[in-house]
């Protein structure tokens, strides 16, 4: 599609039993918010769209761990996912709820036209069922073993290990999340969509009309499912938790979640046209208009292979252009997880870096995973800060903005004669749209966003080169006009910085003096690459303002540390409790003589790391016991400690010096050892029994 008229913009629905984190921003809205105000930019007709998904089993799920109704869960979450969204400058036309009214009808109704026209088959078919639970199991109520990579986790729907969708059927060893038991097999009545009757025009559509212009992830994982062979899937559930379907005979059942949640988009477009009095058709059934859905590597089956055959089945829509998912985003190494609480949150990280939410955005897209797996490192954020944004962008803004008031009170001076050196920068200025504007288009945000920081850099070796601090000196006239190329140079940032950086963006052109009023219409991407002028002579700007600042490795380390000491939770809740020892007779306990001691001495036992040497008052006698307690407590910090010493376990040599006892310890849950200790100070030699 050469010229759309209108642009479709989707973003994956983020499900409402839990928050926003990194991993949501770097695979679907970063992305899919610069392909917005891109569009927007360039003057098209655009809408971007995405609600919150709040059906499906994970919901009652989440309510029953926390002790409220599934109702109070997605409004709990809905709540904290819109406002992070808004707070963080994701530019939604509009932002729904699969709960709406709005939404409930436009699903029934997509699924009643598809039932009246004979696109699905009924069939009696065998499911897991719990029957202390009294219910079937599907979707995140079953865990197994993923038939494809052998995960030991994953769902009844789909493997958050290697990503792939099956039935809850089809898992190895499986057991009700409910309940924990093994499931048995119960028979219930369903209704499916026959992928396979599809699977030959989605060949067509995705491998042979789309392999140039879709990404090389997105078309891989699309064959290997075609393949592999499409096959029926289930469009209802036994459940009480969603859309009812709209069948005499299907009480008890509501619409599965992945079929009613793309639909979602359909029933927010509604919702936004009825607010802005617009026709929503246009947006989804014009051939026209260009449909481009931004989602994850996890939900490029239903958006490229599901979605479609529902929206051919029913006959009346257009189909997607393009699919861009990104890969997956790891954090330090290890792969995001919700359930670990092994993330960044967005909500956790506007209250912690207010105003600074550019700096996510910025970091998100230069390290995107647009073709691969990519890593976010605490690290890397702070350097793309210090080393990038505050180092080449904000300092050549503050240099022009600062010289500009030092030399002329704010005023743009008007320029002399161009040099050579100043028409093939302001030459260079103007190819930036085109260029940035190429990557956005092919989807490579990534690079489109370091061709803007060259853009900055452009301004920065004009300014090192010019000197203009030098030539004020022996040629005012020549730094009028050098501070002027400076200034258009700014302005062409201010604007083309705006899909990524909206915030900045806004602050810069509140510097400059060019943020538009009613009467005038602000300068857009066409503008930079055609207008002479983008910032006229004796044009007013305002003080200088730091656009960012330097990250302390202070601020990075305590990021780090918490997520360390969420890993350290992690794996002391996944510790395995050793088993009960083997029963002994009382007349064995009290053959073990356990006292009270008190350390005297502590040294490090040469050449080793975890052995510190004690001496120990327990009150019979000062004896010398060898602790593998160095990593934990330092020499110095344990003198005067009281301790439980193991008195009559036979000496032995231990690095060449004698132990005489045992020192009872155990660990914290941070992974580190803790004294068995009396709650108060006793006499030494005191015994425990």
């Amino acid at each position: 599609m050469k010229s759309p008229k209108r642009y479709t913009i989707t973003a994956a629905l983020p499900y409402t039993n839990g928050p926003i984190h990194i991993g949501h921003l770097a695979g679907v809205y970063v992305p899919g918010d610069i392909y917005a105000r891109y569009l927007r930019l360039t003057d098209n007709d655009v809408i971007y769209i995405c609600g919150s998904d709040e059906h499906g089993a994970a919901i009652p799920m989440r309510a029953k761990k926390e002790g409220i109704s599934p109702q109070d869960i997605i409004d709990k979450y809905h709540g904290i996912i819109k406002k992070s969204f808004v707070d963080f400058g994701i530019s939604f036309d509009n932002y729904s709820r699969t709960s709406a009214e709005i939404h409930h009808k436009t699903a029934s109704d997509f699924f009643t036209k598809m039932y009246n026209d004979g696109e699905f088959i009924e069939e009696v078919s065998a499911q897991l069922y719990d029957a202390e639970a009294n219910q079937f199991l599907a979707d995140r109520f079953v865990i197994g073993t993923c038939p494809k990579c052998g995960f030991e986790e994953s769902y009844g729907d789909q493997c958050e290990n290697c990503g792939t969708s099956h039935n809850a059927t089809d898992l190895i060893n499986p057991k009700s999340a409910i309940t924990g038991n093994v499931p048995t097999i119960k028979e219930t009545k369903h209704w499916f969509l026959p992928l396979d009757k599809h699977e030959s025009f989605l060949r067509k559509w995705i491998l042979e009309d789309h392999k140039k212009d879709w990404k090389t992830n997105v078309l891989g994982q699309c064959k290997s499912w075609l393949d592999d062979g499409l096959r029926p899937r289930a469009v209802t559930r036994d459940l009480d938790w969603g859309i009812p379907v709209p069948l005499k005979d299907a009480e008890g059942k509501v619409l599965y979640v992945w079929f009613d949640a793309p639909i979602g988009y359909i029933s927010a477009t509604k919702e936004w046209a009825a607010r802005e009095g617009k026709n929503w058709e246009d947006y989804w059934k014009k051939d026209d208009t260009k449909m481009v859905h931004f989602i994850g590597k996890d939900n490029i089956v239903f958006h490229c292979l599901i979605f479609p055959a529902m929206l051919k089945a029913h006959g009346d829509y257009i189909l997607p252009e393009n699919v861009p998912a990104n890969e997956f985003l790891n954090l330090e190494g290890n792969k995001l997880s919700t359930s670990k609480n092994w993330a960044v949150w967005l909500h956790e990280y506007l209250e912690e870096f207010p105003n600074q939410q550019d700096v996510l955005r910025y970091t998100l897209t230069a390290n995107a995973p647009e073709n691969k797996d990519n890593d976010f490192t605490w690290k890397d954020f702070q350097a793309k800060n210090n080393n990038e944004l505050v180092a080449i962008f904000g300092n050549f803004i503050n240099r022009v903005v600062v010289l500009t008031n030092k030399y002329y009170g704010g005023v743009v001076p008007e320029p002399n004669d161009f040099t050579e050196i100043d028409e093939e920068t302001l030459e260079s200025l103007q190819q930036f749209p085109d260029v940035i504007a190429k990557s956005i288009e092919r989807y490579r945000f990534r690079e489109a966003s370091q061709e803007l920081m060259n853009l900055a850099r452009l301004g920065n070796k004009y300014l090192a080169d010019e000197e203009p601090w030098k030539v004020i000196k022996v040629d005012e006239e020549r730094v009028k006009t050098i501070m002027y190329v400076a200034l258009q140079i700014a302005t062409a940032l201010s604007v083309l910085s705006e899909p990524f950086l909206p915030f900045t963006s806004t602050k810069l052109k509140s510097m400059l003096n060019v943020l538009s009023n009613d009467s005038e219409k602000p300068l857009s991407w066409k503008d930079v690459a055609e207008k002479e002028t983008l910032l006229a002579a004796n044009h007013q700007i305002g003080a200088a303002e730091l656009l960012f600042s330097k990250i302390e490795d202070k601020t990075i380390e305590a990021q780090v540390e918490k997520l360390q000491a969420t890993k350290l939770a992690n794996e002391q809740e996944n510790k395995v409790v050793e088993p009960q020892k083997e029963t002994i007779d009382f007349e064995d306990f009290t053959k073990l003589d356990i006292r009270i001691g008190t350390i005297l001495e502590a040294e490090k036992v040469a050449k080793t790391k975890k052995l510190l040497k004690l001496k120990v008052d327990v009150g019979i006698d000062v004896r010398t016991i060898v602790s593998g307690i160095a990593e934990t407590f330092s020499p110095e910090d344990i003198i005067g400690q009281q301790v439980s010493v193991l008195c009559n376990l036979a000496p032995r040599k231990i690095r060449g010096v004698e132990s005489q006892g045992m020192i009872l310890m155990t660990d914290t849950p941070d992974g580190k050892l803790a004294f068995v200790e009396p709650q108060q100070e006793v006499k030494n030699g005191n015994e425990v029994c």
